[in-house]
């Protein structure tokens, strides 16, 4: 028998891969990924609404400033987060970002200024960068080639799952109690609770990655960060594509975080309903990408990703095209199931095209490409929106939508091939 051992308390047990095989800590860090996500949900429906009514913000580009922040902070900690993961371990680095994250709800409670709100999301992108990070970099070290699909939409269902819950729930106590501080209340449990699990509970996987590098098809010598960056932005097709793909997959989802309630609020829907729509986007999205993951793993990234960039289009389209609640309803949920058809497929490409002693760098270069896009997204539709309106907005990042599914389509191919030796190497591991 083929294995390896790694030393845990003074003592040795066997290194496996797969999800049966580590299915314990696989589902506790699906269970921290969710206390992740719930940290972005207590801000999708209140925070616009904050700045538009209890600090009078009238630019929706200053309103939209925090998200500004957020990504462009968020995408620096993601092109950190991988090379720290492999110099200092994975648990210390998700540890690293619970503490960034505690201060948060505490800053957004008692902010007395709209630049409190600023450096709240600041601390908080850099809580998303390494933390996020980390969940899906562990659950795609303990799973190996062959269930990656799977292993990445489960993370990314917990995670879109709590924006969405996270999300409605706020709105809901909004609605009764004021926009501040109760239903920010919420976020002080994720936090602690996360920091909680992942100090005492969690355990590093890069004995995982070891058993896996010895037994890859591809043996590689070692490269810098430098050449890792440059393969995955630009000189690998693959990475490419999928590098676009998730930049203007976050600019839509940036766009909607500001824009929406702004947009929503603007035909006189309440609080309350505002939650509702919010919620049912990331709710939709998060609850789907647990079918359609493993999908991925089963048919093949490249469609999915085409596919459901156009439905996201389409999605935008509709939300932006029309003044009805049903309608909105419609769009919010074609949104949610275009990014479930992306979001597991593309991390999922990337892992495939990348060698194991690489991918924790390559999978943080691409998050920086992909979590750039909530600034950007925020930025543009904000200066679209004080120029000619949040309809304007939406549809123009709508037809961005549309032409990235086309690059996609013209620029990614299968990696069947390399996927599947990939697995049987790893069959010969466990044997």
């Amino acid at each position: 028998m083929s294995s390896a051992a790694a030393t845990v308390n003074g003592r040795e047990r066997a290194v496996r891969l797969g999800l049966r095989e580590n299915w314990p800590q696989f589902a506790l860090l699906v269970l921290v990924n969710a206390f992740v996500g719930g940290m972005v949900g207590i801000e999708r429906t209140v925070v616009p609404l904050i700045g538009a009514e209890q600090f009078h913000l009238a630019s929706t580009t200053l309103i939209t400033s925090f998200i500004v922040s957020f990504g462009v902070v968020k995408a620096f900690a993601n092109l950190v987060s991988g090379q720290l993961a492999d110099a200092w371990g994975r648990k210390r680095v998700l540890v690293l970002g619970w503490l960034f994250g505690l201060p948060v709800p505490f800053m957004i409670i008692d902010a007395p200024s709209w630049t409190w709100i600023v450096a709240a999301n600041a601390l908080l992108g850099i809580n998303q960068g390494l933390a996020w990070s980390m969940t899906v970099i562990m659950k795609v070290d303990l799973v190996g080639p062959r269930s990656r699909g799977l292993a990445v939409g489960l993370n990314e269902f917990a995670g879109y799952v709590a924006v969405g819950v996270t999300a409605f729930l706020t709105g809901y106590l909004a609605s009764r109690y004021g926009l501040r501080p109760v239903p920010i209340y919420l976020g002080i449990a994720y936090a602690a609770l996360g920091l909680l699990f992942s100090v005492l509970l969690v355990r590093d996987t890069r004995e995982h990655v070891r058993v896996e590098t010895a037994a890859h098809p591809r043996q590689e010598a070692t490269i810098g960060f430098a050449e890792v960056f440059a393969f995955t932005s630009f000189r690998n097709r693959n990475l490419f594509a999928a590098s676009q793909a998730g930049l203007v997959n976050n600019l839509n989802d940036g766009m909607s975080w500001g824009i929406f309630p702004l947009f929503f609020a603007s035909f006189g829907l309440g609080v309350e309903r505002i939650g509702v729509l919010k919620a049912l986007y990331p709710a939709s999205g998060g609850l789907l990408q647990v079918a359609t993951g493993p999908l991925s793993d089963r048919w093949g990234r490249k469609g999915l990703i085409v596919s459901g960039m156009w439905v996201q289009a389409t999605g935008l389209l509709v939300t932006g095209s029309v003044s009805h609640f049903g309608w909105w309803i419609v769009g919010s949920l074609l949104l949610g199931i275009g990014t479930a058809m992306v979001y597991p497929s593309l991390i999922a490409a990337v892992s495939d095209a990348s060698h194991p002693s690489w991918r924790a760098r390559s999978l943080s270069v691409y998050r920086f490409w992909r979590d750039l896009g909530y600034a950007i997204g925020a930025l543009s539709a904000g200066l679209i929106a004080d120029f000619f309106g949040f309809s304007a907005a939406i549809l123009a990042i709508g037809g961005l939508t549309f032409v990235s599914g086309l690059i996609v389509a013209a620029a990614m191919r299968e990696r069947a091939d390399e996927v599947s030796s990939a697995a049987n190497a790893m069959k010969r591991v466990n044997a």
